[in-house]
């Protein structure tokens, strides 16, 4: 499993839009082969500021399966006017889990 992370700044005053298309957004997400879940987070201290944090089964779902999509087209669409400035995505493999 890999995990995808991504800090998300939203332009001022557009948190609101940014919410709602994104709960459009996630369904075209959740589609992707090799797609496991999402979280989308709110930043307690800055309200324009989220994170994002996707599980793929490989980084190959993400890059190509995902990206190379035409639903990718329609997610951009939906999204990337948001930010600002234009995220960047990492992608991470478990070292350690602890569950309480």
């Amino acid at each position: 499993m890999i995990l995808e992370a991504v800090i998300l700044n939203i332009k001022e005053g557009k948190t609101c839009e940014f919410e709602k298309a994104f709960s459009t957004a996630q369904e075209i997400i959740s589609s992707i082969k090799g797609y496991i879940s999402h979280q989308l987070q709110k930043c307690i201290e800055n309200e324009n500021r989220y994170i994002l944090l996707v599980q793929w089964e490989s980084v190959e779902a993400h890059t190509i399966n995902f990206r190379e999509s035409t639903l990718y087209q329609e997610w951009k669409e939906l999204l990337h006017h948001f930010y600002e400035p234009f995220p960047e995505v990492k992608h991470y493999k478990m070292v350690f889990n602890s569950v309480a």
